[in-house]
């Protein structure tokens, strides 16, 4: 965003703007902010008749800041007007909130490997005991295939 539209978003003026990103340009790496050269600005011009219409920056002998979406929020810290301050303090809860909602996810993630694990290992003893029976199953299926060799007894027929 172009400085001249955040002064207008964060009500106050341009130069107010531009002044207080010069008072705090170390706050300002190329990643937040960058000011535009004589050729981008006229060629932004060009693009948006409007820009020609309202005559923003139209006057100004210094080119128009742009601003990355970090340096929108920079901003905010830096102006004062009420609006800046409004907008730095819901910067701020929204961090918070997102803060929380890092530390709820982490503690969900920890309960659900716990029972992740409780459950394997459930899981293994009833596979265990399961598996136990069917080879148990087995072994009395494979036992009564066999005929039995020798004298039958009155308690072999029972």
């Amino acid at each position: 965003m172009l400085d001249y539209d955040l002064a207008e978003f964060y009500e106050t003026e341009t130069r107010t703007l531009k002044q207080a990103v010069r008072r705090n340009i170390n706050r300002f790496p190329a990643d937040f902010m960058f000011e535009l050269t004589k050729d981008e600005y006229d060629s932004l011009r060009s693009q948006f008749v409007i820009l020609n219409n309202k005559g923003r920056g139209k006057h100004s002998k210094y080119q128009p800041f742009a601003f990355t979406e970090q340096g929108v929020a920079m901003l905010a810290s830096v102006l004062n007007s009420k609006k800046a301050i409004q907008v730095n303090i819901a910067i701020v809860r929204a961090f918070v909130m997102l803060r929380q909602y890092l530390a709820d996810y982490n503690d969900l993630k920890e309960q659900i490997m716990t029972l992740e694990k409780e459950m394997n290992i459930k899981f293994k003893d009833i596979h265990q005991a399961l598996n136990y029976l069917l080879e148990k199953d087995q072994q009395q299926s494979e036992h009564e295939q066999c005929k039995r060799i020798g004298f039958k007894t009155n308690m072999d027929n029972d």
